[in-house]
């Protein structure tokens, strides 16, 4: 029985992060052939539904309101509950960001229904879909089914991959009008701090230092060969704690949880907090001076040797490479 299933695009400055396609893929396997109605709000969206028919998308609902422009619990919840109650869907996907882990067990409560969160890969399709998600910090894993009501899911970015971008597809685009009323918290002002790269939740390539940078200074070269990988730098919760760099640069059970194709560790000892945020990340490299340093355990290549020997080292056998 086929299916259809919405999902929830976001957008940041205007364009919209990669686990906005990555949940159109999602919501195929759950559709099972039917249809996925891609969501989009803010204060000027129309122009991004475009690329969503691009990654599989078949219809794009748009709710534009002044209140949208930022993200705020009320706001958007009263936004796509509008859009639920349009569209009678049988399934739902965010992603598990920030916004996503917010939003979503708040639209789910609403409609008293359950939630699958940080799914990280979907086994077999429609009514036999099987969601994967770690649970104990990563050290395992368990298989949960939807057999009621809507299948509600967040999914872990960087884990599902996008389908083909089709610059052919394209389909029918719809506004909803939703008034937005009764807010507890209005965002007057965005102060963003300067930051420059990649965003770090998305990031197929990151950096990391830990206690062994030793100093601000001593990112210097992790942001150099993150800026020649084109990837971001992260860092463990020993370094923020350090004043080394800033929180919002942590990786771990209490920071971010990244998933990227290749992470390096430098300085990083290997504490079991940190080692919840990244794990699962496809390839480790580990450079720690200490041989017996827990990274290690977890690492598919490590480097006995000091960071700012090694670093620099790397980053010029790196740009070499590209240069060729």
């Amino acid at each position: 029985m086929t299916k259809k299933v919405i999902v929830l695009g976001e957008a940041r400055e205007g364009a919209l992060r990669n686990v906005s396609f990555e949940t159109i893929a999602a919501a195929k396997k759950i559709s099972d052939g039917g249809e996925i109605v891609a969501v989009l709000l803010g204060d000027a969206v129309q122009s991004l539904a475009t690329e969503m028919f691009h990654y599989g998308a078949d219809r794009v609902v748009t709710v534009e309101h002044p209140h949208l422009k930022s993200y705020t619990s009320d706001g958007y919840s009263q936004a796509f509950m509008a859009v639920i109650e349009s569209e009678k869907p049988d399934g739902v996907v965010f992603g598990h960001t920030a916004l996503g882990k917010d939003l979503s067990p708040k639209i789910a409560s609403k409609l008293q229904s359950g939630l699958v969160s940080d799914v990280t890969s979907i086994e077999g399709e429609g009514a036999d879909a099987v969601f994967v998600r770690p649970i104990f910090s990563g050290k395992a894993f368990e298989k949960v089914t939807a057999k009621e009501g809507i299948t509600f899911i967040t999914i872990r970015p960087n884990n599902i991959e996008p389908l083909a971008h089709d610059d052919s597809r394209s389909g029918d685009v719809s506004s909803l009008a939703v008034d937005i009323t009764n807010l507890r918290t209005i965002i007057k002002e965005v102060v963003r701090k300067s930051t420059e790269g990649v965003d770090l939740s998305e990031a197929k390539v990151i950096v990391a230092g830990g206690r062994g940078v030793k100093s601000v200074e001593g990112f210097a070269p992790l942001n150099e060969l993150a800026k020649v990988l084109g990837g971001a730098v992260g860092a463990s919760r020993g370094a923020c704690d350090a004043d080394y760099c800033d929180y919002s640069l942590q990786i771990g059970q209490t920071g971010k949880v990244v998933t990227p194709d290749l992470y390096i560790a430098a300085g990083i000892s290997g504490a079991i907090q940190h080692l919840a945020g990244m794990s699962n990340s496809k390839i480790i490299v580990a450079i720690n001076k200490d041989p017996e340093a827990s990274i290690f355990k977890v690492a598919d290549y490590g480097i006995v040797g000091d960071l700012f020997e090694v670093i620099p080292m790397l980053t010029e056998e790196f740009k070499k490479l590209k240069a060729n």
